[in-house]
């Protein structure tokens, strides 16, 4: 454990790292308020916080930057304040009680929120798609034995499976299998589904394997990335640019790593911390979306090392706290569970 003065010095670097992007010096640091030691003092501290692994000095002559370690410190060992940020509370105070719309809009449009407030890369994965319900539902014959279904949700979202056919099923029983299983699933949640009997058995048996093939489906993750460019502007290096767009296009990428650091009871994984090497010059700050002590999804940034945790902290925790809010509302509650008007 550091003792105070030499916690006093590296907070003081992180500080100043996260605000100017710049090496840390000595002499900057004496005129730190609350640092009362030498600039001799002070590089003899920031020289053994090098040597345990908290800093690093990129060239030898200038001053000195915080490693994932001297990040990990400074998270640790923050003292939890109130947000005084008043014009961000007030944009997210302000944002939700205006917020109209179907859920799969507020989520794009929290994503903007927190890019808006933090300049980084919004991560929101919202309520899995049983939350959304079927537009349409079409099998159709590609081959003799191979068919396709494709569904339509109320999200946007367009899924596909394919279906193994027996030869011996007609065109006609396939075009009314497609027919009976879209009037059956329309306006509902997969969950919601129920298949009457239609009076073709092999019809039947059709749409019951083609509902099996997407009710597996209904768990997927309705995932979110904003602001990924905003946020790249953060890095100097192009190919390291390249790494984390590259890798914030892959939802299940982002998806395992939201899920891996919440299930290892993190709110900060820094750097190489989350396990995803494309994204070990990033760090990302999480917190769950819980509405009626369910958890519905989870709001996160994304940004560099060289983030300003207190105030992503803040914010990401504000933000989730007033989207479980609003999901839990009725209007929300019940904004996809009732069947689509047909006039």
């Amino acid at each position: 454990m550091l003792d105070e003065r030499k916690t006093a010095i590296l907070r003081a670097v992180v500080q100043e790292y996260i605000a100017t992007g710049q090496p840390v010096g000595s002499a900057h640091i004496a005129k730190t308020a609350g640092i009362t030691v030498s600039s001799a003092t002070i590089r003899n501290d920031m020289a053994i916080l090098e040597q345990e692994g908290y800093l690093v000095q990129p060239h030898t002559s200038a001053g000195r930057n915080p490693t994932d370690k001297g990040y990990r410190f400074f998270v640790d060992t923050m003292v939890p304040t109130r947000h005084d940020d008043r014009e961000a509370s007030e944009k997210i105070g302000s944002f939700f009680r205006h917020s109209t719309g179907r859920v799969e809009e507020l989520l794009q449009q929290t994503a903007g929120l927190l890019t808006n407030i933090t300049n980084y890369a919004a991560l929101v994965v919202g309520p899995a798609a049983d939350v959304a319900t079927v537009r349409s539902v079409q099998i159709v014959r590609l081959a003799p034995h191979l068919a396709t279904v494709v569904v339509v949700l109320s999200s946007g979202v367009v899924q596909s499976e394919s279906v193994d056919l027996d030869e011996s099923i007609t065109d006609a029983q396939v075009l009314a299998a497609s027919a009976h299983l879209n009037a059956a699933a329309y306006g509902h949640v997969f969950s919601q589904v129920h298949l009457a009997p239609s009076g073709d058995p092999t019809a039947d048996g059709l749409c019951t394997t083609a509902l099996s093939l997407l009710v597996p489906h209904q768990s997927d993750a309705n995932v979110i990335v904003g602001g990924a460019a905003a946020m790249a502007q953060a890095f100097d290096a192009v190919d390291v640019v390249r790494s984390v767009l590259h890798t914030l296009e892959q939802q299940y990428v982002v998806v395992s790593l939201v899920r891996d650091v919440l299930d290892r009871g993190l709110s900060v994984a820094i750097g190489s911390e989350h396990g995803v090497e494309p994204l070990a010059a990033c760090s990302v700050v999480v917190a769950p979306v819980m509405a009626d002590g369910e958890k519905l999804g989870t709001v996160g940034v994304l940004g560099p090392t060289r983030m300003n945790y207190p105030q992503a902290l803040a914010t990401v925790e504000a933000v989730s706290t007033q989207l479980g809010r609003r999901l839990a509302d009725s209007s929300y509650g019940g904004s996809n569970n009732g069947a689509p008007s047909h006039g």
